[in-house]
């Protein structure tokens, strides 16, 4: 099931210019859906203005320096902002954008401890040019064409189910647990976050199925006040009752509501100068910290821009999306603005299908995304109003929507079928779409290979399969060249 769209018979001409350049009656919807759209998107992304602080506001650098929470809160609201406007208005489609995660911990794990933070963000901003490069010169949607269509919709269903699992895992409903990897709860369904999780699990679910126009959105907002009530009567405003990162408590006073947002960290990639930088790595070590960073934030911008097109109805039946080279320009874009805002390498959001679960089809929706976030940088209490609790579910959902497009794939064809098994598990398993999409054209390019039908592979398959072949050896490269 779908949202609500125009019946055959319902006029889809352009009613004006705005109409008309983002193609709103074309794609069968309207100015109010992709407004709620757009909300929807914000709601289920606005943790990344809380949680990539708690990542890159308090990773240690080389020297030991950490760069603080408020600015990077700050920073990372501000280029989701223009990053989101900036996509809706290239692009016109309804992918959002900030800062990604799983990108965020490459840098502040696996870069900051070789190099000062200015150098970091000088990093991102030189892996955003090489993607810029990429597109601008084909290559890039090259590759994505290159991509059988069913490794492409098997791409959309691992990440229906990598958002399934952030959902459940940031909700608390998921967790690690002790001699197994991941149990229910903490060995069970305790305490009135989880309560609320369900609630607003059910509720979205209800909505849904109905077909109530704005059902996601309505759900986050109805299980956000729950939370609230609840905090209120019996909680302590401090979290003792166990919420997973947002205490769902009402501000109580203007001071609470409206802060000016920190931006000593713009420009931080300048400090010192440009010359004589990286001076204190390798040249082998840099070139593969660019590559590990530029291969993660490759793919996973592309598996995220597969599946929420294909949950949006965008794609063709092939699986390619007209105009993509303007969703991966501007895609670049973001990457670059992250560097300079020293706010991480801001890439393509899979809960933009949030937004499309809502009915968004078009550009309005991110724009509508990014004035939320420019706001976000003033009313910061107000961001993190919306606990884990209230806003995943809906991720749950969506990740139910993209998972119903696993029919179509001929699991029949052994080289699509199991590089499609592998493209969709180890999403989830590893906690990256790059991975995923990695295992499963490896898997694809080898089976064809052992039952003669190399020949058939795409070129530049076999050449990014190379390519992930080296990226997956990266632990013993490193130790080989020290």
């Amino acid at each position: 099931m779908n949202a609500p769209t125009p019946s055959p018979t319902e006029s889809r001409e352009p009613k004006g210019s705005m109409d008309r350049f983002f193609k709103i009656s074309e794609r069968g919807s309207t100015f109010g859906t992709e407004v709620r759209g757009g909300m929807a998107t914000f709601f289920a992304m606005a943790y990344i203005v809380v949680l990539n602080p708690l990542i890159i506001g308090t990773a240690e650098d080389v020297n030991g320096e950490m760069l603080g929470i408020p600015g990077v809160a700050a920073m990372t609201a501000l280029v989701a902002a223009i990053s989101c406007v900036i996509m809706g208005m290239v692009s016109r489609y309804p992918f959002a954008i900030a800062a990604g995660m799983g990108l965020n911990a490459v840098i502040a794990y696996g870069i900051a401890p070789f190099m000062p933070w200015a150098d970091v963000f000088l990093l991102v901003i030189i892996e955003g040019l090489l993607l810029l490069i990429l597109v601008l010169t084909g290559f890039r949607t090259a590759v994505f064409s290159a991509i059988p269509p069913g490794l492409k919709i098997a791409i959309a269903v691992g990440v229906g189910l990598f958002l399934a699992f952030i959902g459940l895992v940031n909700a608390g409903f998921v967790q690690a647990g002790e001699g197994t990897p991941v149990q229910l709860g903490d060995g069970g369904l305790n305490g009135w976050p989880i309560l609320i999780f369900v609630i607003g699990l059910l509720l979205s679910i209800a909505l849904y199925v109905r077909n109530v126009r704005g059902a996601l959105l309505i759900g986050i907002v109805v299980t956000t006040v729950i939370a609230i009530a609840v905090e209120a009567v019996l909680g302590d405003g401090e979290g003792g009752l166990g919420w997973g990162l947002t205490v769902p408590t009402l501000p109580t006073s203007v001071g609470d509501l409206v802060a000016v947002p920190d931006v000593s960290l713009l420009g931080l990639f300048a400090e010192g100068g440009l010359s004589g930088r990286f001076s204190d790595i390798g040249a082998a070590t840099l070139v593969m910290l660019i590559f590990t960073l530029l291969l993660a934030d490759f793919f996973d911008t592309m598996g995220t821009m597969v599946g929420v097109a294909q949950q949006a109805g965008l794609a063709d039946e092939d699986g390619n999306i007209e105009g993509s080279r303007e969703v991966l320009t501007a895609d670049a874009i973001g990457t670059l603005l992250g560097g300079a805002g020293s706010a991480s390498v801001a890439t393509v959001y899979a809960e933009s299908a949030a937004g499309v679960g809502e009915g968004a089809r078009t550009g309005i929706a991110p724009i509508v995304t990014g004035a939320m976030f420019l706001i976000a940088t003033l009313f910061t209490p107000l961001v993190t109003l919306v606990p884990f609790e209230a806003a995943t579910p809906v991720l749950v959902i969506v990740g139910f929507m993209m998972m119903t497009q696993v029919t179509n794939i001929n699991f029949k064809d052994p080289a699509i079928g199991i590089g499609s098994f592998l493209a969709i598990i180890m999403m989830p398993f590893t906690y990256s779409i790059a991975n995923g999409i990695g295992f499963g054209l490896l898997a694809f390019a080898f089976v064809m290979l052992v039952t003669g039908r190399g020949r058939q592979v795409h070129p530049l398959l076999w050449l990014i399969s190379v390519v992930f072949l080296i990226h997956f050896a990266e632990a013993p490269i490193y130790a080989l060249i020290g």
